[in-house]
């Protein structure tokens, strides 16, 4: 998040951020059906992984919510940016 960012600018980085939430979680699902199948240690993994995947979702969600605020502040400011 940066200062000098117009609203568009931070709207655009918000959604970049959402649409990241959404590959992680994705990827989050993907890892915890494959420990289903498969041996323990592998198992093991893929929920670990599972795990770093939706850590990393919930980081790039409070990220989209920064960007959000802080173009939603710079519309309601007056100048845009």
């Amino acid at each position: 998040m940066s200062d000098d960012k117009s609203t568009l600018g931070n709207m655009a980085d918000a959604a970049g951020a959402k649409i990241n939430e959404g590959v992680d979680r994705a990827r989050a699902a993907g890892h915890e059906v494959a420990s289903h199948f498969g041996g323990t240690a592998d198992n093991l993994e893929d929920k670990a992984q599972a795990a770093k995947d939706r850590a990393k979702a919930e980081g790039h969600n409070a990220e989209a919510h920064a960007e959000y605020n802080e173009g939603k502040r710079e519309a309601t400011d007056g100048d845009g940016h």
